[in-house]
């Protein structure tokens, strides 16, 4: 089962932020997935449309411009990165799962990824571009159709998987609270992968492990390796 970190390693750095996905690094995480908002022709990493919860400022996104934002503390005098600045740390040395939190040109998400395949040392099958927005997880999977797209939901709906299968989705990303055994066999059968988030608790992780997930996100990735490296609840 694969560990991606939640926002980079944010049980130990601030989420979103450099020293988060330098953590997550060191900790030998599988993945990292990350938050991506435009801002003007900028792709920048942070999870709120609000800068009041992660940063030292207030107020909505769209107030700022890209140099003002940067100048706004992330946590420990770090910075909200752009989407480049993050691939550039993390270098092709694991997954990048890139959530499309607000994003009204995802091409600028396809040129993006397609630089870092080129300048990054990244092979595009590293790639997965998910959102709770289907609407534009199709508009991508349009224009760069040979990149896996997540499909996520926070619910574990009537026809389970289906919704993830009609976009073509290479995985399906559920909300840990809500996946069961049968979602995942569900999954299985439509060859879907199926990840869950956010999971940090180790009776969590093992359960699902034992019923077959895929991966899960989690805030803490060193924690839960060592949790399913040890197999105890306790740990």
């Amino acid at each position: 089962m694969l560990i991606i970190a939640h926002r980079g390693a944010s049980a130990d750095a601030p989420e979103n932020t450099l020293v988060a996905i330098e953590q997550a690094l060191a900790q030998q995480a599988d993945g990292i997935e990350i938050d991506v908002y435009q801002l003007d022709s900028d792709l920048v990493v942070i999870h709120d449309k609000w800068v009041n919860r992660t940063t030292n400022g207030e107020g909505s996104l769209s107030d700022y411009t890209l140099a003002t934002l940067q100048k706004l503390d992330a946590g420990q005098g770090q910075s909200v990165p752009t989407l480049w600045q993050v691939l550039n740390c993390i270098q092709g040395q694991c997954i990048v799962n890139i959530e499309l939190k607000g994003v009204d040109d995802v091409s600028l998400v396809y040129t993006c990824i397609s630089d870092a395949v080129s300048r990054l040392n990244f092979k595009l099958e590293q790639f997965i571009v998910s959102s709770f927005n289907h609407h534009l997880l199709l508009a991508f999977k349009e224009i760069a159709p040979s990149i896996k797209i997540g499909a996520l939901t926070g619910s574990n709906p009537i026809d389970r998987a289906r919704f993830a299968e009609q976009l073509g989705a290479f995985s399906v990303n559920v909300d840990g609270s809500f996946i069961d055994q049968a979602f995942v066999e569900d999954a299985h059968c439509r060859g879907l992968k199926i990840f869950a988030y956010t999971v940090d608790e180790a009776e969590d992780l093992i359960k699902l492990q034992t019923w077959g997930v895929d991966g899960v996100f989690s805030n803490g990735p060193a924690k839960a390796k060592a949790v399913l490296t040890n197999k105890d609840t306790k740990s």
